[in-house]
């Protein structure tokens, strides 16, 4: 299913500018937010500050105004974020949260968050970020709405390092999966306490299973890709006897032929959970996979504690994934996703909080907002 956003010619609609910047105190910052917003829209190509300035205000002059409003004017995006995903909601049938991690080329070290990572899909090691997004799944549409920016230590350790990309006392280094969990967290906030099932693939980048084990304890439902080799600990069974994710499904898994020489495989398995108090917990669970019925090995492996749907109608939910990078593609080449002039967190963040409300603007004007 291919997602179909608007031109970067549209412009936001003004009740969803007054949502974003309608916690800012001061009106020139609310103006050149919303003039931010419009160039990330209606410029074409590269969207540098002053290619957007010239488009919108009809002066280049106005870049300063608009670097310092995204770098160094002081305002918290978590509640332009906040507006963004109620407003995402209430706009699109949410079927899902979608996790989806955007590698961001960079040249140079002193970007935040800049490292060099081993990308499996390509095979060659790149100079980046690495960001992870919480995309809001309506089917037709992927949206954007939450941001976590992965840190390697020496952005949280070398104090001066910190203070030149202004790094918050508050953030830590952590693993990808802990970045993850974070996100759920504040969606579950600005939703007031509703959900959906939490889907994702950071087979690449992270060990899943710890956060499995904590939306799981936290009473979240989730759909979340393993590798072939993973074992899952099983009280009942001594180490030695446990078999992998793949073997589990090859040789006892159940077989649900789904046509056109497809089926599906599942096999049932206890989940482990860890409530946020530390305790642990135990619930049913499963293992799904798709592969030609003729033989060979599946693409991807996936876990999942929903037990009351169809082993298929899991496996088109874990195709999320795939279509929220669609979704990065697209942010990048049309909304201004790796164009950001700067290299603090704070500005980052805020470029990030941005590019999502134009591209949420764009898509759900696309699918008949």
């Amino acid at each position: 299913m291919h997602e179909t956003p608007g031109m970067a010619a549209s412009r936001p609609p003004a009740d969803l500018s007054r949502r974003l910047f309608g916690h800012l105190h001061r009106s020139d910052q609310q103006r050149w937010g919303h003039v931010y917003l419009q160039g990330l829209m209606r410029t074409q190509g590269k969207k540098t500050v002053r290619r957007m300035a010239a488009v919108v205000t009809g002066s280049e002059a106005a870049s300063a105004s608009l670097h310092q409003f995204v770098n160094a004017s002081p305002w918290e995006w978590a509640p332009a974020r906040g507006e963004l995903a109620r407003w995402a909601v209430q706009s699109l049938p949410v079927r899902a949260w979608t996790l989806a991690p955007a590698v961001l080329p960079k040249r140079g070290s002193h970007s935040v968050g800049v490292h060099q990572r081993f990308l499996p899909e390509s095979g060659r090691t790149v100079n980046c970020q690495l960001g992870l997004g919480l995309f809001l799944d309506a089917g037709r549409a992927h949206v954007p709405v939450d941001w976590r920016l992965f840190l390697p230590p020496r952005f949280t350790r070398d104090e001066a390092v910190r203070d030149r990309v202004k790094v918050p006392a508050t953030a830590e280094a952590e693993p990808l999966w802990a970045h993850a969990l974070r996100l759920v967290e504040e969606m579950t906030s600005w939703s007031n306490g509703g959900t959906a099932p939490v889907v994702a693939d950071l087979t690449a980048l992270c060990d899943v299973v710890p956060l499995a084990q904590r939306l799981h304890g936290s009473g979240h439902s989730f759909v979340l890709a393993l590798p072939g080799q993973t074992t899952l600990a099983d009280p009942e069974l001594p180490p030695g006897e446990r078999e992998s994710v793949r073997g589990l499904l090859l040789r006892r898994g159940v077989r649900h032929p789904v046509g056109a020489g497809r089926q599906v495989v599942s096999y049932d398995t206890p989940v482990r959970g860890l409530r946020p108090d530390g305790e642990p917990g135990r619930g049913a669970g499963r293992l799904l996979a798709e592969w030609d019925a003729s033989g060979g090995r599946p693409d991807r492996i996936w876990l999942t504690n929903i037990t009351d749907r169809h082993p298929a109608e899991l496996l088109e939910l874990a195709r999320s994934p795939h279509r929220a990078q669609g979704a990065i593609r697209r942010m990048g080449e049309d909304f201004g996703l790796l164009d950001f002039e700067g290299r603090s967190f704070p500005g980052w963040h805020r470029h990030m909080t941005l590019v999502s409300a134009a591209y949420a603007c764009s898509t759900l004007e696309g699918v008949g907002r």
